[in-house]
């Protein structure tokens, strides 16, 4: 695709909040793969990473179930799974994210949490208050937009369920998740 997306960000307080933030972009029509989740691991949720990519409500119901509030929406999700980033702690991850995590390597010195989101596109002084709020235990959202109509909607969805520090950057080159 010749042009670039942008992702909507915002840091949720709570798991309760970020659970009804991704049921309400699901229908306002983002898909699964269009929304990214970071959640710190502080409960014992690693049953949730078997849930990988699944659609079906049984699976949803079983991940809700298994892994907390923020189970059940994060099974409608692609690509759930565990992870550890250095200096951060365990995180279960959903979504484009946890291929930028995987790509730049979360253990590497340049990788972590402050590389995915610069090599996502977001300015690195932004990236570093994501990284701080994250560590103290908010949960990132991330949405994949293809067009400003597509952005505004999704930092609407964002504040009107309660994301505190709500940004968008264009995505780099590659990083694109077309609708």
């Amino acid at each position: 695709m010749a042009e670039k997306n942008t992702a909507a960000f915002g840091i949720f307080p709570t798991r309760t909040g970020a659970e009804h933030c991704v049921d309400a972009l699901l229908a306002a029509g983002f898909r699964g793969d269009d929304v990214s989740v970071l959640v710190p691991d502080l409960q014992s949720t690693k049953e949730l990473a078997t849930q990988k990519n699944t659609k079906a409500p049984e699976g949803a119901t079983t991940g809700a179930t298994a892994g907390g509030a923020i189970g059940g929406t994060l099974g409608w999700l692609a690509g759930v799974g565990a992870l550890a980033i250095p200096g951060l702690g365990p995180f279960i991850a959903a979504g484009p994210i946890m291929g930028a995590l995987a790509g730049v390597g979360a253990g590497a010195a340049t990788g972590g949490l402050i590389g995915a989101l610069v090599g996502m596109g977001m300015p690195e002084y932004e990236a570093k208050r994501y990284e701080g709020r994250v560590k103290d235990g908010g949960i990132l959202i991330s949405v994949h937009c293809d067009d400003s109509a597509w952005v505004d909607k999704a930092k609407d969805l964002l504040k009107r369920t309660g994301a505190e520090d709500i940004s968008s950057a264009r995505e780099k080159a590659g990083s694109s998740h077309g609708r």
